[in-house]
C-alpha cells in the first residue's frame, strides 16, 4: 500500500512510518524543510516538503495514495478538510490522530475521576478541546463521502520513538523541568489518572487500523493507567532526586500556562481500548509506564 503520512518527522508519525515500512508498505511523508526531508529519506520515507496549509499539495498527495494518515496536528481543520477532499469517493482509508485529552476534566491534580471512557461512552468535552472534537466528528462523518475514515485517540504515549523525533510530550517535559529545578514538580496532589500506551504498541495499532479498521470508527488507545503522582515518583527515583514537589495548579499555570497545568498535567483522562482489542486483534506488549521510566527511560 502507498501511504501518505503528515507529521512524518514527528514522534508518532515517524514511528508509524517506520512500522509501515517494516510491514512492506511504501510511505511518502510530509515534512517542513529540506533538512528534515534529507534525514527522513534515510529512513526509507519518500519526503514531500510542505505544510498542512498547502491545500493543493495535500489534495494531490491524498489522491495518488492508497491511504492517508494524519499525524501532524490534531487541531488543524483546513489540513484535514484538504485530505478529505483528496480522498473523496475513493473508499480509501483516512486515519486521523486525535488524543484522549478530548475527555479530560478540570481536576487540577486533586481528584480521581471514576469515569473510564469507552468509545460508546457519551463524551464530556472541555471547552478548550471542543474544536478538536469537532474535527474528529468531521473525519468520522467522511464515511458519507466514500472514505474509510478512522479516528485514533491515543492516551499518554511513552517510550522512545523510531523516527526523527524520539521524544513524546508529557513525561519528557517533566524530566526537563526536573533537570532545570532539581526537583520533580507535579500539579496539585498528583492523584489524577491518565491512561498510557507505549509508542511501539501505538504504531502497531496504526498498522492494523490501516489494513482493516471499519469505516467510521473511533479507537481509544491504552494499555494501563497511572496517576501523575506515581509518574513523578518514578522520575525522581530514576533521576536520584528528592521527594516530589506537589505544586498548586494555579502556581503551575503561571509558569507552564493554563492548558498545560490544568489539562496536560492536572486532568484525568481514563480510557479503555476494548474496541481495538476486539475488532483489530490488537495485542499490546507493554503495560507499565512506571517500569519503563524506572528501567529504560533515557536521561
Amino acid at each position: 500500500m502507498k501511504v501518505f503520512i503528515t507529521g512524518a518527522s514527528g514522534f508518532i508519525g515517524g514511528s508509524v512510518a517506520v512500522r509501515l515500512l517494516a510491514a512492506g508498505h511504501s510511505v511518502r511523508g510530509l515534512v517542513r524543510d529540506a533538512e528534515k526531508a534529507e534525514r527522513i529519506a534515510k529512513l526509507g520515507v519518500e519526503p514531500v516538503i510542505g505544510t498542512l496549509d498547502d491545500r493543493d499539495l495535500l489534495v494531490a498527495e491524498a489522491q495518488k495514495s492508497d491511504g492517508v494518515i494524519n499525524a501532524a496536528d490534531s487541531d488543524h481543520r483546513p489540513g484535514v478538510l484538504a485530505l478529505i477532499e483528496g480522498l473523496w469517493g475513493s473508499g480509501k482509508p483516512l486515519l486521523h490522530t486525535s488524543g484522549s485529552s478530548v475527555i479530560s476534566d478540570d481536576a487540577r491534580g486533586n481528584s480521581v475521576s471514576e469515569t473510564v471512557f469507552e468509545e460508546e461512552t457519551p463524551f464530556v468535552v472541555p471547552p478548550s478541546k471542543q474544536a478538536r472534537r469537532d474535527i474528529d466528528t468531521r473525519v468520522l462523518d467522511a464515511i458519507g463521502s466514500g472514505i474509510r475514515a478512522v479516528v485514533i485517540c491515543p492516551s499518554n504515549v511513552y517510550g522512545v520513538g523510531h523516527g526523527l523525533n524520539p521524544r513524546s510530550v508529557q513525561i519528557p517535559f517533566l524530566v526537563d523541568q526536573a533537570k532545570k529545578s532539581g526537583v520533580v514538580k507535579i500539579v496539585g496532589r498528583g492523584v489524577n489518572v491518565w491512561s498510557n500506551v507505549h509508542i511501539d504498541d501505538l504504531a502497531e495499532l496504526y498498522l492494523l487500523a490501516l489494513e482493516k479498521a471499519p469505516a467510521g470508527t473511533l479507537y481509544f488507545v491504552e494499555n494501563g493507567e497511572v496517576s501523575f503522582g506515581e509518574i513523578g515518583a518514578a522520575i525522581a527515583k530514576r533521576m536520584k532526586l528528592g521527594p516530589v514537589v506537589f505544586w498548586p495548579a494555579e502556581e503551575a499555570a503561571k509558569e507552564w500556562g493554563e492548558v498545560w497545568a490544568y489539562f496536560t498535567y492536572g486532568s484525568n483522562s481514563r480510557v479503555n481500548a476494548k474496541r481495538a482489542r476486539k475488532e483489530l486483534g490488537w495485542k499490546p506488549l507493554r503495560n507499565s509506564a512506571i517500569s519503563w521510566i524506572e528501567e529504560e527511560m533515557p536521561l
